[in-house]
């Protein structure tokens, strides 16, 4: 936050406002995010948004640049279970969060404080977690040359920013099942050592 000298800026307006801003964009998009209906909202005046965030994009990346929308999920014991955990959420529908962040993707291209809240939130979340699975994998025996861990997180990502774009969000447990097996796996292992994950 930025802020300006004068009165300290209460933290629990701040908390307030992202939470509106959130609620916002997660339900009616980044082109309903004005200073107007966040103030309106959170019964603010519009100055006390301004003192925190200069622009509208710079409070949306403070307020999606605080999620954490990938983590690592815990050792399932073998690398296709790992995997099989990070991608498990994409047969569910986008939550608050999900659909907050996914409301920036198309004009974050346009945005660098947008672009920077989205690396914060998912990109970076990401690529930590995919390096937690390739140091497990090498953990167990199998390791994964860090190309391939390259590759992997980048059609990760890729398939991370279509769920959030699609208009149906979700993919059935057999897609991603399907994806898993026949776009991932083959990312990180020849076929022959396939059958031993």
């Amino acid at each position: 936050m930025s802020g300006t000298p004068g009165r300290p800026l209460s933290a629990e307006l701040s908390e307030q406002l992202l939470s509106v801003a959130v609620d916002i964009l997660a339900d009616e998009g980044w082109g309903k995010l004005n200073s107007d209906r966040v103030a309106a909202r959170a019964h603010a005046g519009k100055a006390g948004i301004y003192r925190r965030w200069p622009t509208m994009a710079a409070m949306a990346r403070t307020a999606v640049g605080r999620f954490t929308l990938v983590e690592a999920p815990p050792d399932q014991g073998s690398l296709r279970e790992d995997l099989a955990a990070l991608v498990d959420r994409w047969h569910r529908p986008l939550d608050r969060e999900e659909r907050a962040a996914a409301s920036l993707v198309g004009v974050a291209r346009h945005e660098e404080d947008l672009r920077a809240g989205l690396d914060a939130a998912l990109v970076r979340p990401l690529a930590d977690a995919v390096q937690t699975i390739g140091a497990r994998a090498a953990d167990r025996g199998q390791p994964v040359p860090a190309a391939r861990l390259a590759l992997l997180c980048s059609v990760v990502e890729a398939f991370w920013w279509q769920r959030y774009t699609s208009a149906h969000g979700a993919m059935s447990r057999g897609e991603v099942q399907r994806v898993l097996d026949e776009v991932l796996l083959p990312i990180l292992l020849p076929d022959r050592e396939r059958a031993s994950v």
